[in-house]
């Protein structure tokens, strides 16, 4: 395994490499927190694709696949339908605004009043996502040095930790770069094709597998309407994924290079499906699906090959980690901290802004390394953050995009009522059952429509520079809006 690990201590080192580097050009909050919005489209495509496909796409599509066949493609498949949707319909009106968070927009929209409460739903759903991202090393580096598992887990978060701390968004998207190249080479131009021929070409797969493995809709209808709600809508209101749209050049750069991305997405989704099929023909008892993809990698490729591939792992988890990471501190800074204390600073060049949210990042890190320590369930961790996002800030963000007589008290209450279903309702139910998210999302919409049509319209001044906003015909108007109510 020399070669191997030859192969991932130069990747790792790499990729402090470019937190270093990425340090040097982080000079105002814009630039940490933003990349300084100038990502033209070849940056932004491949910095959106690494950070939507994670360690749960990777590993856990490829589990699917040695699970339910073709149709174990759906999780994935539905990430890059909601990535699509967002840029087609949404991400051009989001680079416009300008901002650094989802709660900035709901500001700016509604006039003030939601943004603590927002900012702790986003906070919650982006570290727990950082979390699950986290947890995905022991796995990784278990295969690859027989690692303890708190010990992996410290090792691959403080790698992220530091680049990300050094060189905030630049740091991220040079080695998200790196890491989607990788990710091609290592999963679509490698372990694809060498999965299939190892098991025999389709020809064999399909002999020796249930027919059900073959069926698109194998994995179930109310399953596949499940992904599509958590993670399709969770692509649409994601702190993590809208700051990555904040640091495209243009407003044309965000919608199409989103575009790819999510097309991109789609075919990751089938191939690793295929992995996971093919994983079953060779190895049709193993004791967990998520052991697909490590059991493949380890035995069935070559030297120096496995070790890129377990580096293309490694890059599918560490996108998503400091991605999550970034967004997690950027809502704990700007939208909690800097809210309670009643203070929000315009942006400028100046470099407390800098060395504020790089602690905040290292915080954070901390915080994130400590919770995965303690969790052991990487699926129920996802579950909770995504079952968070999407019952409680999904109706107000897309309501306050869509709907003129949306109000702030309508906002407000959604993200309560909506928020305290989920938790009530994973608590009653467990959190793998599907009706937190199904009447969290609803009672959601009931508050919103409800308590908007009961109370007074926006205010005619905040909905005109909204769209002034909007439109990007307002570039003078400070970044960060200050709520109404301070």
């Amino acid at each position: 395994m020399a070669v191997d690990y030859t192969v991932i201590v130069v990747y790792l080192a790499g990729m402090l490499a470019m937190g270093w580097w990425g340090m040097r050009r982080a000079k105002s909050k814009s630039e940490f927190l933003v990349a300084g919005r100038r990502l033209g489209p070849t940056m932004y495509s491949g910095t959106m694709a690494a950070i939507v496909l994670g360690g749960a796409s990777t590993i856990g599509g490829v589990g699917l696949g040695y699970q339910y066949g073709l149709s174990g493609a759906w999780m994935v498949f539905t990430i890059g339908l909601g990535l699509l949707a967002l840029s087609v319909f949404f991400s051009a009106r989001i680079a416009r605004l300008k901002v650094y968070t989802v709660s900035e927009m709901l500001d700016l929209r509604y006039g003030g009043r939601a943004g603590v409460i927002s900012g702790l739903v986003m906070w919650a759903y982006t570290l727990m996502l950082a979390v699950t991202s986290t947890i995905a090393y022991a796995t990784i580096f278990d295969v690859l040095f027989d690692m303890n598992r708190t010990v992996a887990i410290i090792l691959g978060g403080s790698i992220v930790v530091a680049y990300s701390t050094l060189g905030g968004m630049w740091s991220i998207t040079l080695t998200d770069m790196v890491q989607f190249v990788v990710k091609t080479i290592g999963v679509l131009l490698l372990l694809l094709p060498i999965a299939v021929v190892k098991a025999g070409g389709f020809s064999e797969m399909k002999a020796k597998l249930p027919t059900e493995y073959f069926d698109p809709l194998g994995i179930g209808g109310e399953t596949i309407f499940t992904y599509v709600l958590i993670y399709t809508f969770g692509m649409l209101i994601g702190q993590d994924i809208w700051q990555r749209v904040f640091t495209a050049r243009s407003d044309r750069t965000a919608k199409w290079g989103g575009t790819v991305a999510g097309t991109y997405c789609l075919a990751y989704a089938l191939a690793g499906a295929v992995i996971g099929t093919a994983a079953k023909v060779l190895y049709p008892k193993l004791g967990s699906p998520d052991d697909a993809f490590a059991t493949i990698v380890k035995d069935e490729l070559p030297m120096g090959v496995r070790g890129l591939v377990l580096a293309a792992a490694l890059a599918a988890v560490m996108s998503t980690s400091s991605g999550a990471l970034i967004a997690c501190a950027t809502v704990a800074n700007n939208d909690i901290w800097s809210r309670l204390r009643g203070v929000v600073r315009p942006d400028g060049e100046a470099h407390d802004e800098v060395k504020g949210n790089r602690v905040f990042i290292l915080i954070m890190g901390l915080a994130v390394i400590g919770t995965a320590i303690a969790l052991n369930n990487v699926v129920e961790a996802l579950t909770v953050a995504y079952n968070l996002l999407v019952g409680g800030l999904l109706v107000p963000i897309l309501g306050g995009l869509l709907w003129r007589r949306g109000t702030a008290q309508g906002a407000l209450a959604s993200v309560v009522v909506g928020g305290v279903a989920v938790i009530t309702l994973m608590a009653t139910h467990g959190i793998l059952a599907n009706e937190p998210v199904y009447y969290g999302l609803l009672a959601s919409l009931a508050a919103y429509l409800v308590v908007s049509l009961a109370t007074k319209p926006t205010d005619a001044a905040v909905l005109a520079a909204w769209r002034e906003r909007l439109a990007g015909r307002d570039p003078e108007l400070v970044s960060e809006p200050v709520p109404a109510h301070q």
